[in-house]
């Protein structure tokens, strides 16, 4: 391939705009009210030693805080996974997604969960000599399914080596109570936890912003445990948002789908919403399908290797790693895998928990459905692959769903797996957005 056509390979574009068809409306779930768990006596221990930084302009530390509480699924005692076989695997995935429907519909005994839960989350301050006036930009990045919030950090590295470095005072990369590092902290009380609702992603994200995201950016250290802001200030953020932030959430597939649902929930909080091919779709019906064969997948996927080194060479081989960046791909060994009870590694996010939040579905359709009624004054940016996880048809009506204050590209280059695929491009992308809403006019240009 020629330097020019692979200029042109790299081309992006945009979608014109697509009205969204007639639908049948349904009755979107009230989201439950978020209150601070009762029983904290102690705080865990970080499961991953203190890491270097990834850019010399950002420090790097990883904090903890309690999940929202109470959970929305009750609490049940995880299936028994019959061996790895395709047919068998099936079934199961066809029994969960059955309870999955019961529990959506309120036909599933049981009370809200109220096992104590905590999520993980990487903090990225500037440290060099820009000053942090407290009134800059904070990005939060939410990840997909399956991801550690490292996945990230291939695309930050870039982001913070461009010209809207200066604009961004600190990142806050977020990881689910069942991936990553949250999932060792969570261990014990995730084995007893069989239902996953994307909604408490979304309450717990909502949490963390209203609650424990500290009120101004400041170069002094964080404790491990963040603190709780007082009561009024989380009801000032309720009503007018942040006094001394703007901030703009970064949310991938199901990081975004979960996104979307906290702004609705919550829109004072946000001012732009960066969109990378989220999982919504009023088609639901084709969607389970495809969804039903990925959960199989990912029960039926390899768990633990004798090393590192091993676990890297297979992934380079496997066709699904293929079109990943080096450096991502590197990061999901380092990161998303910890050592077993052996001498091998395995990953952290269990495929049983992994398939748990994929076969969640009526999420996928609420939103779609509530996004036109998203505040016009969150800026939405949509950065979607053609084809991507869902069909062209539906990918085009839903990054108009909510047409004001909205703007989109196309990575033709990158399938669903954006953030892993095409980093650099992603990271060019949002530093040029951020330039263009946030930065200066005099300021360099991409």
């Amino acid at each position: 391939m020629t330097l020019q056509q692979m200029a042109n390979a790299r081309r992006t574009s945009i979608v014109p705009y697509t009205p969204s068809p007639p639908f049948t409306p349904t009755a979107p779930r009230l989201f439950l009210p978020i209150q601070p768990h009762p029983t904290i006596s102690h705080s865990p221990h970080l499961p991953s030693p203190p890491r270097q930084t990834i850019h010399a302009a950002y420090a790097l530390t990883t904090h903890l805080i309690p999940a929202a509480f109470p959970r929305s699924a009750p609490d049940a005692p995880l299936p028994v996974t019959p061996p790895s076989t395709p047919d068998r695997v099936a079934i199961l995935v066809r029994e969960l997604m059955e309870r999955q429907g019961c529990f959506v519909q309120g036909e599933l005994s049981g009370s809200h969960g109220r096992k104590l839960l905590w999520n993980c989350v990487n903090r990225y301050v500037r440290t060099d000599n820009h000053h942090i006036s407290g009134s800059g930009l904070s990005l939060f990045l939410a990840h997909a399914i399956g991801c550690p919030k490292e996945v990230w950090e291939t695309m930050l590295r870039n982001l913070f080596g461009s010209p809207a470095a200066p604009l961004i005072d600190e990142v806050w990369s977020w990881e689910a109570v069942n991936h990553g590092d949250s999932a060792l902290v969570n261990a014990e009380n995730l084995s007893g936890i069989s239902l996953v609702d994307w909604q408490d992603n979304a309450r717990d994200i909502a949490n963390f912003l209203l609650n424990y995201l500290p009120d101004d950016t400041t170069l002094a250290s964080l404790p491990t445990r963040l603190d709780r802001v007082p009561e009024s200030t989380s009801n000032a953020r309720k009503e007018r948002g942040y006094s001394k932030r703007r901030l703009v959430v970064v949310g991938h597939s199901f990081g975004g789908t979960t996104s979307i649902l906290a702004a609705l929930n919550f829109p004072k909080l946000f001012s732009s919403l960066i969109l990378v091919d989220p999982v919504i779709t009023e088609h639901v019906e084709n969607f389970v399908r495809l969804l039903s064969k990925v959960a199989v997948g990912a029960l039926t996927k390899r768990n633990t290797w004798s090393s590192r080194e091993e676990a890297l060479r297979l992934f380079k081989k496997s066709p699904f790693f293929a079109s990943w960046h080096p450096e991502v791909l590197e990061l999901y060994v380092n990161y998303g895998l910890t050592a077993d009870s052996g001498n091998g590694v395995r990953l952290k996010t269990t495929p049983i928990q992994e398939c748990l939040t994929l076969i969640n579905s009526h999420d996928i359709k609420e939103v779609w459905e509530l996004l036109e009624k998203l505040d016009g004054n969150i800026t939405l940016r949509w950065v979607v692959p053609l084809p991507g996880l869902l069909d062209e048809e539906q990918t085009r009506i839903g990054v108009w769903r909510r047409p004001a204050n909205t703007s989109n590209v196309i990575f033709p280059f990158a399938g669903h797996l954006l953030v892993q695929e095409a980093p650099v491009e992603l990271a060019h992308d949002i530093a040029k957005f951020l330039l263009g809403k946030y930065g200066s006019r005099t300021k360099a240009r991409l």
